[in-house]
């Protein structure tokens, strides 16, 4: 069974890409095969020129690779750890004393630099991972989940030490949290059964791909299936899904790109003397459109 199939893409200096998909879209996959973990059966890929399988110490030398469950020597110290890192990695002798204090300070772990790992929180125990994956230089920083179980203030912080990496790295980010991807990625790849769905700006995506929005009609009707067909059968109407309250029925309506219909359905509400609580147009989220990308029965 193949996890990833024909996918081809490229990050570019300076980047933060978000790399989105449901459980076992191929993700991590990709992600294991870029830091060279896992050899791809085919293909090629290249990280700063070099050949990932044939040339994989030298892109691994521009590569930092944080794993979701991050590797960590409990027992050891923070500040040793790093530096035990920094020699595994090459970092020559004369700079790893300053590529470790830049690490520590870039990454607030100097309060805490002489304590045990083991005893730190996730969150301090997350920092250090990005750290360890920092402290050689690496052009590209690969995160896989680096949120996850963190709690709100941790996510903060975390979500803060990405968009300061920026500047310095290239980043591909994975992660299930999509407002986190909206604020901080430039880019959006989509990947869904091993291929790739869509790849594009959040902006260009909620608007190519979620046109003008959804389209909530709060209504009491009398019989529910014919006033889905009437719907329906109005100019620019595409779907339309039904929820009920009580007496009331929630529809939930999408339309053609470039089109409003608001109107005509406030003008057939009117006809129909239906009772309206509620005619609104909301934004398309890029969860809508991640839906809609990967599940579009759903959407």
């Amino acid at each position: 069974m193949q996890a990833v199939k024909g996918i081809d893409f490229e990050v570019t200096k300076g980047e933060i890409v978000g790399f989105l998909g449901p459980n076992g879209a191929g993700k991590s996959t990709t992600m294991k095969m870029l830091a060279g973990f896992i050899p791809p059966t085919s293909g090629r890929a290249e990280v700063a020129g070099y050949d990932v399988a044939r040339d994989s110490l030298r892109a691994r030398e521009h590569i930092g690779y944080l794993p979701e469950n991050v590797p960590l020597y409990p027992d050891m110290r923070v500040c040793e750890f790093l530096r035990y890192r920094a020699a595994l990695k090459g970092v020559p002798g004369r700079r790893m004393k300053e590529r470790v204090g830049d690490v520590l300070e870039l990454c607030g772990l100097r309060d805490v630099e002489r304590q045990i790992i083991g005893r730190l929180s996730k969150g301090y125990r997350q920092r250090v991972g990005f750290a360890d994956a920092m402290v050689h230089e690496p052009d590209l920083l690969i995160l896989d989940e680096p949120t996850i179980g963190l709690d709100p203030n941790q996510i903060r912080l975390v979500r803060d030490l990405i968009r300061n990496l920026k500047r310095h790295h290239t980043i591909l980010l994975s992660t299930h949290i999509l407002p986190e991807v909206e604020m901080l990625c430039s880019r959006v790849i989509i990947i869904n059964k091993g291929r790739i769905e869509a790849m594009d700006t959040p902006h260009n995506l909620r608007t190519r791909l979620g046109a003008n929005g959804h389209i909530t009609l709060d209504a009491r009707v009398g019989d529910v299936r014919l006033a889905v067909q009437a719907l329906k059968a109005l100019a620019e109407i595409t779907h339309v899904s039904t929820k009920a309250d009580g007496e009331w029925t929630i529809f939930s309506i999408r339309s053609a790109p470039g089109s409003d219909p608001r109107e005509a359905i406030y003008q057939h509400a009117v006809q129909q003397r239906w009772p309206v609580r509620e005619l609104t147009r909301r934004a398309v989220t890029l969860e809508q459109v991640f839906i809609e990308v990967t599940h579009p029965e759903e959407a």
